[in-house]
């Protein structure tokens, strides 16, 4: 079963942070809040923790289409080819903040996503997904938690997701009451912003 602990994004225990990471670098999948929904996450290194996650979420690993959480822009080059002054711009003119950006990868992507031409990108304006990515060391992949009641497509009730996920995954993070508004996909790998979803990020940037 789960462990469910509380972190308040205002300030997050250092301890209680530590507590998530040890679970991540073990191969655990957390659940944790952001700027949006709750997401629920692993190691980008993990190749067990990942095979669980598709599992999970009923996808082959390598059809996948996850965000990769960093803590800042600084991760970008690991993972992503030199990108444009413009596409810059707006990724600093947003970030952190409630946009997945796809930009194109480059050859360093972890094993699992070599294949892939694009990568998605978010830097979540929550301290508790920041801190955790700073503690681990690198990304953490990521999706949303889709409830199968139509009408609200997300839970945002921390105990709720508990009771749900609990014999699912290594850890619940309970950060307070989750929005129900997933973020904004923009695609920036071809020469024009392509606007794939319409989240809670507003599209004034573009």
């Amino acid at each position: 079963m789960a462990e469910f602990i509380k972190i308040y994004p205002e300030n997050p225990n250092p301890k209680e942070i530590r507590r998530v990471v040890e679970v991540l670098k073990k191969g655990g999948l957390i659940i944790y809040p952001s700027d949006t929904v709750y997401g629920l996450g692993c190691d980008i290194t993990n190749t067990k923790a990942l095979d669980r996650l598709a599992r999970i979420k009923g996808v082959k690993l390598d059809k996948a289409k996850w965000s990769f959480v960093c803590a800042d822009l600084s991760n970008l080059s690991d993972y992503v080819r030199q990108i444009d002054t413009a596409t810059f711009k707006i990724l600093k003119r947003c970030l952190p903040g409630p946009y997945t950006f796809i930009l194109p990868g480059n050859n360093n992507l972890p094993k699992n996503f070599k294949k892939r031409k694009t990568v998605g990108i978010r830097v979540p304006d929550n301290s508790i997904p920041q801190e955790l990515v700073k503690g681990l060391g690198n990304p953490i992949v990521s999706t949303s938690i889709h409830d199968e009641d139509e009408l609200l497509e997300y839970t945002t009730d921390p105990e709720l997701i508990f009771e749900k996920w609990q014999n699912l995954v290594d850890v619940v993070i309970d950060g307070g009451y989750g929005g129900n508004m997933a973020s904004t996909i923009i695609d920036l790998s071809e020469a024009e912003p392509v606007v794939l979803r319409e989240g809670k990020g507003s599209l004034d940037i573009l």
